[in-house]
């Protein structure tokens, strides 16, 4: 007879629970519990029971078994903007890295989304386990929603803050403008301007920030200050044939993304870089690194931020009443070709 615990790890029609506990020499019941996490059984049963399942073939049903741990295993991982390249290295990463630990990532795009309390109810009706925000452009509302609904939440290329509501992984924007600016300081710009993604955008806002104080800090220099409509190629590409009205001799664009698109309008424009314009990017993204573009950007650790995501979201569903804490990566100039080359 079909029994609940042969339910509850999901028996395929080939290989029953049964068939297995029969071949370990041990109880159904303790089959199930081997297959239970933080269930008691001794190691030698587990073992028995392990070598007669993979004789078998048989595996249990991990969304079965979660009627029994409550516990899905379902991450969900928020984003928003899937129009930039990036975000596909991203979602490798992530997935790869859920799985390693044996955990399920349920994608969720939140582009144009306005309304955290909807994104919540979203989530909840998969009984998640923990959230990851993985956005640079989402506002802080959306993760701090979540902690408000008391899902384990993690903000992945969050706002560094000195007091923050949720567990923030990322860089410390301001210092990425600042670099940016040294960056075409010392290679001789007196004309300057910053090209970023959207103005509402906190990575924008922060990016921005670092930029201008560092150039504010010498006389002489002309800046102008702009911003596309989104990070993407085609954002970065209108605003730049804006600007070549008059344009300045160097620009830090907020994202590699936005820097690609404005390369392809000076070089329509019949100009060159880095001989009539400098540009330099931040991500080094895999397309920056292309030989038809060679970029010189501001490198984001992407995989050390994703992996340090992963580890404070489980950290937090084990432990949901923890500190949420910032841990912020450094960051550096990768060197290519679309700035003059330093005195």
């Amino acid at each position: 007879m079909y029994s609940a615990s042969d339910a509850e790890h999901g028996e395929s029609m080939a290989v029953t629970l049964k068939e297995v506990a029969a071949r370990a020499g041990v109880s159904r019941s303790a089959v199930s519990r081997a297959f239970t996490d933080g269930a008691s059984v001794s190691a030698k049963t587990r073992a028995k029971v392990e070598k007669a399942a993979g004789e078998l073939g048989y595996a249990p049903n991990a969304l079965a078994s979660s009627l029994t741990t409550g516990r899905t295993k379902l991450i969900g991982l928020i984003a928003n903007n899937f129009h930039n390249p990036l975000i596909l290295e991203v979602f490798d990463l992530f997935t790869r890295g859920l799985q390693d630990r044996g955990l399920r990532p349920l994608l969720v795009n939140l582009s144009e989304a306005t309304d955290p309390a909807a994104s919540v109810r979203m989530l909840r009706q998969y009984s998640v386990d923990g959230v990851i925000v993985a956005s640079s452009t989402l506002p802080t509302s959306f993760a701090e929603a979540f902690k408000t609904a008391g899902l384990p939440v993690v903000h992945a290329f969050g706002r560094k803050s000195a007091a923050p509501d949720v567990p923030v992984v990322g860089i410390d924007n301001v210092a990425c403008g600042r670099m940016a600016a040294e960056a075409l300081l010392a290679r001789g710009y007196r004309k300057v301007g910053f090209l970023g993604g959207p103005a509402m955008a906190t990575s924008t806002q922060d990016r921005a920030t670092g930029f201008l104080d560092a150039i504010r800090g010498h006389a002489g220099l002309s800046v102008r200050v702009s911003y596309a409509d989104a990070y993407t190629f085609d954002a970065g590409r209108a605003e730049m044939q804006r600007l070549l009205a008059a344009p300045q001799e160097a620009y830090f664009c907020g994202d590699d993304l936005l820097a690609v698109g404005a390369l392809s309008a000076i070089v329509d424009a019949g100009l060159s870089v880095p001989g009539d314009i400098g540009l330099i990017g931040l991500n080094d993204m895999e397309m920056s690194r292309w030989q038809n573009i060679g970029l010189t950007t501001i490198h984001q650790p992407v995989a050390q931020i994703i992996e340090a995501a992963i580890d404070l979201v489980v950290a937090t569903i084990e432990e949901p009443d923890r500190p949420a804490e910032v841990r912020l990566f450094d960051c550096h100039v990768v060197e290519r070709r679309t700035l003059r080359a330093m005195p």
